[in-house]
C-alpha cells in the first residue's frame, strides 16, 4: 500500500509551507489519490530534528478542515500525531487509521487508540523531535527498537485490537544515525516476522548521505548530500528494495513516481 504525506505545516523537513492553507491541503490529497495514494497521512506538527512542539489546539486549527473536508469522499484518512486530543477528534471525523509517531506511550494516546476501530501505526523514536538526532545512542538498535515495538503490539492485543489492525514502524531517522537507519533497513525481514511494517524514507536525510556516498548525484551537487527535492531517485530506490523485502506500506511524499516503479519492478519480477 502507498501512504501519500499531507503536511500541513510550516515547517517540516521536505513540503512545509507549501500546504498550511487547508484548501491547497485537500486539493494536494486529491492529487495523490490519483497518483494511486491507497491512504493520505494528515499531519499538523513537523517532526523534523530539531522541530518544537505545537499545542494540540493549533494542530487541531490545522489538520481537522482537511480531516473533514476529505471525509465522506471514499478516500482512507490517516492522522500523523501524538497527541490525544488530536486523535480524539480525528476519530469522530471518521479517519481510517492514527499513526503515532512515539508508539502510543502515552497512557492516553493508548487508551484513545484501543478504543477506536482504526487501524494504528507503531512508531518507535528515541527521545522527541527537538533532541532526538543529539548523539542517539543504542547497544543494539535491531534488538532494541525490535523489542519496543512488539511490547507496544502486544499492549494493544491484550487489550482485544486485533493483529489486522495494527503496523510497525523502525522510525528510520527518528533518534538514528546513517548507520542505525541502515542496520535497521537490512532487519526489515525479522521485524515484518512479527506483524506488518510500515517504512517512511521518502526524501529523508538518509537517502541523501547514501546518494552521496553513492555518486549518484548530479556533478552540480556531486559535493554535497542533495536536499529534499533532489532526492527522488534515490527515495525510489529504497521504496523498492524496502517492499521487496517484507513493508506492507511505504509512506511517500512522490506517490504517483513511486506507483510506477512499483509497477515496473512487479511486471519485471512476474
Amino acid at each position: 500500500l502507498i501512504m501519500g504525506v499531507v503536511n500541513v505545516t510550516p515547517d517540516s523537513f521536505s513540503d512545509g509551507g507549501q500546504h498550511t492553507d487547508h484548501r491547497a491541503a485537500i486539493t494536494h490529497a486529491l492529487r495523490l489519490r490519483e497518483e494511486g495514494a491507497d491512504i493520505l497521512d494528515i499531519g499538523g506538527e513537523s517532526t523534523r530534528p530539531g522541530a518544537g512542539a505545537v499545542s494540540p489546539e493549533e494542530e487541531l486549527r490545522r489538520v481537522m478542515p482537511v480531516i473533514e473536508g476529505l471525509s465522506g469522499l471514499g478516500i482512507p484518512v490517516s492522522v500523523d500525531t501524538r497527541r490525544p486530543e488530536v486523535m480524539s477528534r480525528a476519530v469522530a471525523a471518521g479517519v481510517a487509521m492514527i499513526n503515532d509517531v512515539q508508539g502510543f506511550r502515552d497512557p492516553r494516546s493508548f487508551e484513545v487508540a484501543a478504543a477506536s476501530p482504526c487501524g494504528l501505526c507503531i512508531m518507535h523514536m528515541l527521545g522527541d523531535p527537538r533532541t532526538m538526532q543529539v548523539a542517539p545512542g543504542y547497544t543494539d538498535v535491531v534488538a532494541e527498537v525490535e523489542s519496543f515495538l512488539v511490547s507496544r503490539r502486544d499492549a494493544f492485543l491484550s487489550q482485544g485490537v486485533a493483529r489486522e489492525r495494527l503496523l510497525i514502524d523502525p522510525g528510520f531517522g527518528f533518534g538514528k544515525t546513517l548507520d542505525h537507519n541502515l542496520a535497521l533497513m537490512r532487519a526489515l525481514p525479522r521485524l515484518a516476522a512479527h506483524q506488518m511494517v510500515l517504512v517512511g524514507i521518502s526524501r529523508k536525510s538518509m537517502i541523501g548521505a547514501l546518494m552521496a556516498a553513492a555518486g549518484a548525484c548530479s556533478d552540480v551537487v556531486a559535493r554535497d548530500a542533495p536536499g529534499p527535492s533532489d532526492r527522488l531517485s534515490g527515495s525510489l530506490a529504497g521504496a523498492i528494495w524496502a517492499f521487496s523485502h517484507g513493508a506492507t506500506v511505504l509512506r511517500v511524499h512522490d506517490v504517483g513516481d513511486t506507483v510506477a516503479a512499483l509497477r515496473v519492478w512487479r511486471a519485471l519480477e512476474s
